[in-house]
């Protein structure tokens, strides 16, 4: 008899009893803790059903809330009665009624008796500790702790504030250094009962009643005073979440737990049948005798975290969606939106299909609806083109809709008509590629028959609308490929920017293109510019355009369009 097993239990009594069984049945001492808010007749049976059980103890009931003594206390008298029942124990081992053994116990006893002198208890400085959660680590140490966390959170929080605020600090206890680590230890029966029995223990225990969650600290703060060997790990499978919650274990973790090679895992969701059945065998099912290594499956771990706090890119889910910044990317993939070409070069969707084999969106942020290629209602994960709709949430729109079509590039056009609240998210998306013709917006006003009063009122509204989008797409905090050319100096050599966006697309091999998108006619465009400005209002984006005046008696022939030899 080497090892004894303390048991500290709340709920579950059924595979609390079972583990127990199996515990004992191996020749380990078993003291078990009920948690006192139990009530009486649930404890009664509990003690009933274990009645036929050597070597099985109960010990003195105390209420276990997280993050209070109660926890210590009752680790603390049911070590003591496992210390003064069962003399031939050597080892004591923390467990609660959520843990279930992975190996033959067989296996931990042999393992423990090659070691007899050496204790297992997670226990690091505050500085050495990466893992705290809730922004208090030192200070768990040095400030009072008098109200619940979960009872009385907002008495919590502002006595915390308060001893912030005074420059309040309590002195640690001379002689020790504060300790963290995991609740679940196994120490020998020397340290154990050092701690136990130490002349200071109620000068320690008045300090620790204090503390934020002394289970995290008490053992392993005192076990570094009288330990002669501390392997600094517990010996028990515990993984925790990012905000500090405890990983459970259900049926299809059972490979997972096998790779471990742990002896000990918590926390085990009590309906998971697999697992009793499988753990709880008989010592034939052994395995070969393996180092405890829980960082064999730390990487898988570390991806259920990061899939939880970033998951997969262009894709939002509960845990990170209310906050900002949390998300993995704006969109899942690449695409590009064009500014200005639809208005300067005739049938440029389709050229673009044409040109590069994606699926080639009109304005899907226009004022009426959103303009699906092929004139389509309904998209992909049935995606309406209602404006109502797309406008309650534009960036949501556009995740939904590049996340449904994922595998296929997404282009788009965009206008100072458009809806105006999405520039801000396309500038900041590392996955847009954003081409501007700044002015482009004039060109249908000029070949407009309206009158030029109105035009004059339209153009200056666009214009404010377009500088506001280059303002913010020239931010410092844009992450998106940007290319802004003003309407002169893209007319001027057309091929060579068109050329650039083809390749940067690139779902088509490389090439040079074999014919350019046919330009709107133009002529007497330089005069409309120069007739707004002579009416007051100066059209300075599309840069400058020169004034060609047409030849007295004669028609200016139209300009044709750009054309390039293969």
């Amino acid at each position: 008899m080497s090892v004894g097993i303390l048991m500290l239990v709340h709920t579950a009594f059924g595979r609390a009893e079972q583990v127990a069984r199996h515990w004992n049945k191996a020749g380990c001492p078993v003291v078990i803790h009920v948690d006192s808010m139990v009530p009486a007749a649930d404890h009664d049976r509990f003690v009933e059903a274990l009645g036929d059980l050597p070597d099985v103890a109960f010990s003195r009931r105390h209420r276990c809330e997280w993050g209070t003594w109660g926890l210590v206390a009752a680790s603390q008298d049911a070590a003591e009665l496992m210390l003064e029942r069962f003399p031939d124990v050597r080892h004591v081992y923390l467990t609660s009624g959520s843990c279930l053994p992975l190996r033959p116990v067989e296996e931990l006893i042999a393992y423990l008796d090659e070691r007899p002198r050496t204790d297992f208890i997670e226990s690091a400085t505050t500085a050495d500790v990466p893992w705290t959660v809730g922004g208090l680590d030192e200070e768990r140490f040095t400030l009072l702790f008098p109200f619940s966390w979960r009872r009385s959170r907002l008495f919590f929080d502002r006595f915390v504030a308060l001893q912030r605020r005074t420059g309040f600090r309590r002195r640690v206890p001379r002689g020790i250094v504060p300790h963290m680590g995991s609740q679940w230890w196994c120490l020998t029966r020397q340290t154990l009962s050092a701690i136990l029995q130490d002349p200071e223990r109620r000068v320690f225990d008045r300090y620790f009643r204090r503390v934020w969650i002394p289970d995290e600290s008490y053992f392993q703060t005192l076990a570094r005073l009288y330990s002669t060997n501390v392997e600094s790990r517990s010996l028990t499978l515990s993984k925790f979440d990012f905000q500090g919650k405890p990983h459970i274990f259900y049926d299809d973790h059972l490979q997972l737990l096998r790779r471990s090679d742990c002896f000990v895992a918590r926390k085990i969701w009590p309906h998971a049948e697999r697992l009793y059945s499988a753990f709880l065998s008989d010592a034939e099912g052994a395995q070969t005798r393996q180092e405890p290594n829980p960082g064999k499956i730390d990487r898988i771990f570390a991806r259920a975290v990061d899939r939880r706090t970033r998951g997969r890119a262009g894709l939002y889910m509960q845990s990170r969606f209310p906050n900002r910044g949390w998300e993995n990317g704006v969109t899942a993939g690449r695409y590009s939106v064009f500014q200005g070409f639809s208005e300067l070069f005739k049938e440029f969707e389709d050229w673009l299909a044409r040109a590069t084999g994606a699926q080639v969106h009109g304005h899907l942020y226009g004022p009426d609806r959103a303009e699906f290629a092929d004139g389509q209602t309904v998209i992909n994960g049935a995606l309406p083109d209602t404006a109502k709709l797309r406008d309650a949430n534009p960036k949501a729109f556009l995740t939904n809709l590049l996340w449904n079509t994922r595998g296929e590039r997404q282009c788009f056009q965009y206008g100072p008509h458009d809806t105006p609240e999405i520039m801000w998210d396309l500038a900041r998306d590392p996955n847009a590629q954003i081409s501007v013709i700044s002015g482009a917006w004039a060109v249908p006003l000029f070949k407009s028959n309206a009158n030029f009063a109105d035009l004059r009122a339209e153009a200056a509204k666009l214009q404010k609308i377009e500088s506001a989008m280059l303002d913010e797409l020239r931010s410092p905090e844009a992450k998106a490929r940007i290319r802004i050319w003003t309407m002169a100096e893209f007319i001027e050599a057309p091929m060579e920017p068109l050329q650039a966006v083809i390749d940067e697309i690139g779902q088509k091999p490389q090439r040079r293109l074999a014919e350019a998108p046919v330009l709107e006619d133009l002529a007497g465009f330089g005069q409309f510019l120069q007739n707004l400005k002579n009416q007051g209002m100066h059209p300075y984006l599309m840069g400058d355009f020169p004034v060609e005046p047409a030849p007295r008696n004669s028609r200016r022939p139209a300009r044709r369009p750009y054309l390039v030899k293969k």
